[in-house]
């Protein structure tokens, strides 16, 4: 996320441009980074080397979130209608 000072730099904003905005609202940058993490999964496919690149993940962790993932498109393939499969 970036502000009006940081727009025109390669940093990032501070937590306290960012976090004050968020104050209050539904989605916490928080649930928008696991989102955005997760979009990317589904996308490129569970594959954690790809997310540890994209995200600078450690390993462990990429490997997790890439298991998560292949968990969700299992379960939703599975939920799918024999028709659309």
């Amino acid at each position: 996320m970036i502000n009006e000072q940081t727009a025109n730099t390669t940093g990032r904003a501070g937590n306290h441009w960012t976090s004050a905005p968020m104050r209050g609202q539904d989605a916490t940058l928080e649930r928008l980074r696991v989102d955005r993490q997760l979009e990317e999964t589904m996308v490129h496919g569970p594959d954690p080397l790809h997310l540890a690149k994209v995200f600078a993940l450690d390993e462990k962790t990429a490997m997790r979130y890439a298991d998560s993932a292949r968990a969700l498109l299992e379960q939703a393939a599975e939920q799918m209608p024999e028709s659309r499969q």
